[in-house]
């Protein structure tokens, strides 16, 4: 495998007029990767495709597919692809025509479009589907042939931007799987665009968590799920409980930081430099909380309490128990599938929680910033 990047930005940066939608983010997706570029709406990821598609120039820095400069090469006679949420097929062609389309713009020979064709459609698993019409395909064959149209004329990146949002959550599910099938039957590099964690925690090899027009961090999913480096990865790759204190002390790597209410709660120091007397976000995800009828059973971990159960979120395996503080107005979300011990748990119930400091993360807080004006209208102005 070579060294060159199939695709590599350094300090990329995208500014319309006093808004920078883009700012100097620089990252590398290696060959044959599934990359994915993960964020809330509004936060410049679409306005990052768009630049690398050739449909918008940067302000300043580097783009480079395949160690080739792409600062003013046009999108056409850039070797990229593209793959929409609104699949933009054609209802006039059958499938063959659809796939075929852009080799006919190339002007590729007849014999070769059909062979070519007919590969690409057997690779998303829709063998002799070319004379199909298109209102007679599926939400998820429609997606598979817009892949096969896009990566038929062999592009070395193919841009997906929320290809996925249109579709129902069954098939949603089905296609996480399916995307990530058809990239390695492929081989190519698959840069993902989602604001949907999930999306980018099944299908991806590196994760970039893109927040205000900047990358927070880049990683592996299971990096960014079990090691965040900041409060808004944190918060916002997987669930987690969220709470927001003053440090009383710093022991080596832990913390104990004490709610506006003053209860202390341990954790790691995942910001340096956290003080006494430090604003700190505090975060423990809902899994490594464990939960028993009996205090025994959390007797010794870290952060202990005792707590009333307010709701029970049923949703098979993935229920959860919203418990209550005794005595307090604080609340924890707890992972607590409805079998087994707690098949017959009911609301108004007494329970046990706690965890260990090494399953929560403690960050330096940030102060909330307001809404900047003009980010809505820049990032349609993209389109």
């Amino acid at each position: 495998m070579t060294d060159t990047p199939d695709l590599e930005a350094v300090r990329l940066t995208r500014r319309f007029q006093d808004f920078t939608a883009v700012d100097e983010v620089s990252f590398a997706a290696p060959p044959g990767s599934f990359f994915s570029i993960l964020g809330p709406s509004g936060c410049g990821k679409t306005t990052l495709l768009r630049m690398i598609a050739g449909f918008l120039e940067p302000s300043s820095g580097a783009l480079r597919i395949k160690g080739r400069d792409m600062v003013g090469v046009p999108p056409n006679r850039r070797p990229v692809a593209m793959v929409f949420q609104h699949l933009a097929l054609f209802p006039m062609m059958d499938v063959g025509r659809n796939v075929g389309f852009g080799l006919r713009q190339r002007r590729v020979p007849s014999a070769e479009i059909e062979r070519r064709v007919a590969d690409a459609l057997e690779r998303v698993g829709l063998p002799g589907f070319e004379r199909r019409r298109v209102d007679q395909l599926s939400g998820g064959q429609k997606q598979r042939v817009a892949i096969a149209r896009a990566m038929v004329i062999e592009p070395a990146l193919l841009l997906l931007d929320e290809p996925l949002g249109a579709l129902d959550l069954k098939l949603r599910e089905h296609m996480k799987v399916e995307l990530k099938r058809l990239q390695e039957a492929f081989g190519a590099t698959f840069v993902y665009i989602t604001h949907d964690q999930s999306e980018a925690l099944v299908m991806s090899d590196q994760v970039a968590v893109m927040n205000r027009g900047r990358f927070e961090q880049i990683g592996p999913p299971q990096e960014l799920y079990y090691n965040p480096r900041t409060a808004f990865v944190a918060g916002f790759v997987g669930d987690a409980n969220r709470l927001r204190g003053k440090v009383l002390r710093r022991e080596g790597d832990a913390v104990e930081v004490a709610d506006p209410a003053g209860q202390p709660l341990r954790a790691a120091a995942a910001s340096a430099g956290l003080a006494p007397g430090d604003e700190a976000e505090l975060f423990v995800r809902p899994e490594a909380i464990r939960v028993s009828r009996q205090a025994e059973d959390v007797a010794g971990m870290d952060n202990v309490f005792a707590c009333e159960v307010r709701d029970i979120l049923f949703n098979g395996a993935n229920s959860r128990i919203n418990a209550r503080v005794a005595g307090s107005a604080r609340e924890f979300d707890v992972a607590a599938p409805q079998t087994g011990e707690f098949a017959d748990l009911r609301r108004g119930e007494r329970i046990h929680i706690g965890w260990n400091a090494a399953a929560a993360r403690a960050f330096a807080a940030e102060p909330a910033e307001p809404a900047e004006p003009g980010k809505a209208q820049a990032e349609e102005g993209a389109a």
